[in-house]
């Protein structure tokens, strides 16, 4: 039996698939004959299959690279429902869990195992590897690896480092978005035998690209879901918009719900869950979502805000109209929306001394000498933190992570992470309760005020912040909440563990701190690049095909149905034209379904080109429905 047809067999008996989806076969053979290979494919393009298939294929385990925990436990969580030995190691785990995985994939009983890149700094990560048989490693997410990229991570930078160990296991990179520069970069990081690109075009024909400008965007969110029916991805840039955005749609009686960072994986999964399910048309929700998620009838994605990155939004757009059939990507934005950018910009990127500002208010907060408490780890509330020192919340963040990357300070995952509250009583019902209950009305009523939607949502609280504005003993407060979850009062999740801040290094003088200028240097150049073409994509009156497929490095013909394009269209005639033609348009295909060609040779040679811009306006308006290459209109 030939390899290509075993890799059907082993497509059909794990996937139920007949045929691969367009150069998934290609990038598996490279990968099999030996070939370090880049696959460059756009969301929805079947990535993942692309080292899943070739690991149950060949002899040995795959060591899988992958930035996010929700998309390790899934893709894991699906591989062990196919029958195939998979795990993932991720932050959380016991020292005798994680030490029984690496054995299992030393001794051969895992086909794939996943893991962060953080791991690759781990002894017992490192001592583990070395002795697994490998068939080869999965990067995924690869344009993590370059500077040049949207998401650079500097722990991907030790992926390289496993070839010493396996130099004979080839690399398969995987990523939807990368721009020519960045493609380089990724092959040259990876140190790749020879360079091998295998990538798919960025053209989505079916998915409608359009820019709004628009000051009142929840009303002009409402027009767009009540003209284009079915599912839809509605994205914003915070928590508290996702559950405003979400609260003022079912307002307006569409099926809404939100997603997050900073909901449960519980949580998250049962939303995702019954979004996938149809149970609801609209997901309201941050970059978290989407990874991975494949629902083929998407018809629209939705933005309200201004992306970071034109690799971000393309991906995030991509998960419109998978199944082929038409979806909409819409852009919202209003001139104050540049301005957020440029001001995110400066939050990202903060002055070298903002940074020592903060890393000195640490060694107050905790009350540490310069030459101490290196290991050492403190209980750290980051809101609390802020309100003593008087610092942006989302400057410091950036900051903590500036702090991070360069080694002098480690931050648990639970900082953002915190607790949950949801009201389970209707408001006559919690009314009826304080009067029974005259105790609690104190704390649920400063929590209502305080905090928005606590009736409709999970919403995150502060318990120390909330313990000091009530006046009230924290152990007292926590044992309230904890009674009023008991009596289902209210749904009541408190954070697993307390938030850690842990020195890496000792305590040094501030002024003493040493940062790779050049590397923030560069990152800050290339996020300034990526924000003026984010801002050049929304003010350009030109095909927003074109410019998104010039971005990527590929030359494109006009789409014919972008705004841009739409306009032009109409533009070409004059009213009373497009009238008389769409009259006839119409009375044609009310008598019988016709093929584009067959209806344009109905009118006069030398109109033809006008007919055909008012049939596509036409089709994109939905007049005309097209159904196996025939056109009808649409009854009423």
């Amino acid at each position: 039996m030939s390899q290509t047809a075993n890799l059907y067999d082993v497509l059909k008996q794990y996937w139920g698939f007949e045929a691969f989806r367009p150069l998934q076969l290609e990038i598996i053979e490279s990968l099999l004959s030996g070939k370090d290979t880049l696959a460059l494919l756009p969301t929805g393009g079947g990535k993942s299959l692309c080292f899943q298939l070739p690991a149950i294929a060949k002899d040995g385990v795959c060591l899988v690279i992958s930035p996010l925990i929700a998309l390790m436990k899934d893709q894991v969580f699906n591989l062990k429902k196919k029958g195939v030995k998979a795990n993932a190691i991720y932050s959380g785990m016991s020292y005798r869990e994680v030490d029984r995985i690496l054995d299992n994939a030393v001794y051969g009983k895992t086909k794939l195992i996943y893991m962060s890149p953080e791991r690759l700094s781990s002894e017992l990560s490192i001592e583990r590897i070395k002795k697994m048989n490998l068939s080869f490693i999965a990067v995924d997410e690869a344009h993590c690896i370059s500077q040049w990229g949207y998401d650079f991570r500097p722990a991907y930078l030790k992926i390289n480092e496993i070839r010493q160990w396996h130099p004979e296991a080839p690399i398969i990179a995987l990523t939807a978005t990368a721009t020519i520069e960045v493609r380089d970069d990724i092959q040259d990081k990876l140190n790749f035998k020879e360079k091998n690109l295998m990538s798919k075009s960025f053209a989505r024909n079916n998915l409608i690209y359009a820019v709004v400008e628009e000051e009142n965007k929840l009303k002009k969110l409402l027009e767009i879901l009540q003209k284009i029916k079915g599912t839809s991805v509605v994205y914003v840039r915070s928590r508290k918009k996702t559950k405003d955005t979400a609260l003022f749609l079912m307002k307006h009686n569409i099926a809404a719900d939100i997603y997050h960072a900073g909901l449960s994986s519980k949580e998250r999964e049962k939303k995702q869950k019954a979004w996938l399910n149809d149970q609801v048309r609209v997901i309201v929700a941050t970059n978290a979502f989407g990874m991975g998620i494949d629902k083929a009838n998407v018809r629209s994605v939705i933005h309200l805000e201004l992306p970071d990155s034109l690799e971000a939004y393309f991906q995030e757009a991509g998960r419109g109209g998978r199944d082929g059939n038409r979806a909409y990507a819409i852009l919202l934005f209003e001139e104050a929306d540049k301005l957020k950018l440029l001001k995110n910009k400066s939050l990202s990127f903060p002055k070298i001394e903002q940074i020592r500002a903060v890393y000195r208010a640490l060694g107050s907060y905790f009350q540490i000498a310069v030459g101490s408490s290196k290991g050492k780890s403190f209980d750290f509330v980051i809101e609390t933190f802020c309100k003593k020192f008087n610092l942006d919340l989302l400057r410091t963040f950036n900051i903590l992570r500036i702090l991070n990357r360069e080694g002098y300070i480690s931050i648990s995952d639970s900082i953002f992470v915190p607790s949950k509250l949801h009201v389970l009583l209707g408001k006559v019902e919690l009314y009826d309760f304080f009067i029974r209950n005259e105790k609690y009305k104190k704390v649920l009523n400063k929590i209502l005020r305080a905090y928005q939607g606590a009736f409709k949502y999970p919403i995150a609280i502060n318990e120390t912040l909330l313990s000091k504005d009530l006046k009230m003993p924290l152990d007292l407060l926590n044992k309230q909440l904890t009674y009023l979850h008991q009596i289902n009062v209210i749904n009541y999740i408190p954070q697993k563990d307390k938030p850690q801040l842990t020195f890496i290094t000792e305590k040094m003088p501030a002024d003493d701190l040493v940062f790779d200028m050049k590397a923030f240097k560069l990152r800050e150049q290339r996020f300034t690049h990526r924000i003026n073409e984010v801002i050049n994509y929304v003010e350009e009156e030109t095909c927003r095909n074109v410019l998104l497929l010039k971005y990527f490095g590929e030359d494109g013909n006009k789409c014919g149905h972008c705004d841009v394009c739409k306009k032009r269209n109409q533009t070409a005639l004059n009213e009373k034209e497009y009238r008389t033609l769409k009259q006839k348009v119409k009375w044609l295909l009310e008598k019988e379904k016709l093929s584009i060609q067959n209806l344009i040779d109905s009118f006069n040679p030398k109109k033809r080109a006008q007919v055909l811009s008012v049939i596509n306006h036409l089709i994109d308006e939905e007049f005309i429905i097209k159904e196996n290459e025939l056109l009808s209109w649409k009854k009423e």
